[in-house]
């Protein structure tokens, strides 16, 4: 099992409020929500600027190469849908355990 985190960094140049940044932020989380099985939540750093927001992107798979692809697919509806652009994009990969054969039962915390 591999767990992904993307984190993408939006300019919003059209964003003349924290409203307009909010709504534009809310139809992107609604879209990818609906369309994926991730998680998705906003980056505090850039809460308070109208024209800058920051997502992070969390999804559980199989394989490293699902999240690949997922990421890959997310980046492209995010490109497609705000207007503005994406500066900056990053992931990381960690391997789960998924308990083996036995389960958790032999495993004590």
């Amino acid at each position: 099992m591999t767990i992904g985190i993307y984190t993408l960094e939006l300019q919003l140049p059209g964003a003349r409020s924290l409203k307009d940044r909010r709504q534009v932020l809310r139809r992107v989380k609604d879209r990818l929500l609906a369309r994926h099985n991730l998680s998705i939540a906003e980056l505090g750093e850039h809460s308070e600027l109208w024209q800058r927001a920051g997502l992070m992107i969390v999804a559980v798979a199989a394989r490293q190469d699902r999240l690949e692809k997922l990421f890959e697919t997310v980046f492209d509806e995010v490109r497609s849908m705000v207007p503005g652009e994406v500066i900056e994009t990053g992931s990381d990969f960690m391997e789960g355990c998924d308990g083996g054969s036995a389960g958790w039962e032999g495993d004590r915390f």
